[in-house]
């Protein structure tokens, strides 16, 4: 089994357009004669990899720590692909994906709202992207809300720089952050190794 960690680092990761700097403080450092060392971070809840869960756009929607964590690990589909992805192109690639799909664009792939429908109308249970957003700017409400409506949770930032297209078994569980609507995770995905060694 080879595992692919699919992450960014959160404390490098550049932040989304406005959103606040992530920021690092050493409160005691060994270097600087203290016992141990302790960091202090500042971030938001959407830096570097992580999951938008419903309650980012939908003010009924559930929270991080409401979503079934079966949602975050099983079979997965990479797909390279570019640009606004609409309902006709979705309609398209669907009879090829698992019901978890990452889209693999080099941060230029972008559901459009009718891709949304499309994909609230299917089987499928979380899409990803290497894009700081699942959505092009134009349109980020209107789809965020239907996939929110859908239960469709949103996996974004992702590093899929190395992964060839094809299935793999996604675990990307969020960590546990109580009511929020997003949370930071650790997105590996597992290949099946080929052959003998």
């Amino acid at each position: 089994m080879i595992i692919h960690d699919i992450s960014k680092d959160i404390l490098t990761s550049p932040v989304y357009h406005d959103d606040p700097e992530t920021n690092i403080k050493w409160i005691k450092s060994i270097e600087n004669g203290d016992e141990y060392n302790l960091s202090y971070i500042s971030m938001t809840a959407h830096a570097g990899t992580h999951i938008d869960a419903p309650k980012h756009f939908w003010e009924d929607g559930k929270s991080i720590t409401e979503l079934r964590l079966n949602t975050f690990f099983g079979k997965c589909t990479v797909i390279t692909v570019k640009g606004i992805l609409t309902g006709e192109h979705m309609e398209r690639l669907l009879p090829y994906c698992k019901k978890r799909i990452l889209f693999h664009g080099d941060g230029e792939t972008f559901l459009s709202h009718s891709a949304a429908i499309v994909l609230a109308n299917s089987r499928v249970v979380l899409v990803g992207t290497d894009a700081d957003s699942i959505a092009p700017s134009f349109d980020e409400e209107k789809t965020h809300r239907e996939l929110a409506r859908a239960g469709i949770s949103v996996l974004e930032n992702l590093n899929l720089s190395a992964i060839k297209d094809g299935d793999y078994d996604l675990c990307a569980f969020p960590i546990k952050l109580g009511g929020l609507e997003a949370a930071p995770c650790r997105a590996i995905i597992l290949e099946q190794e080929r052959g003998l060694n």
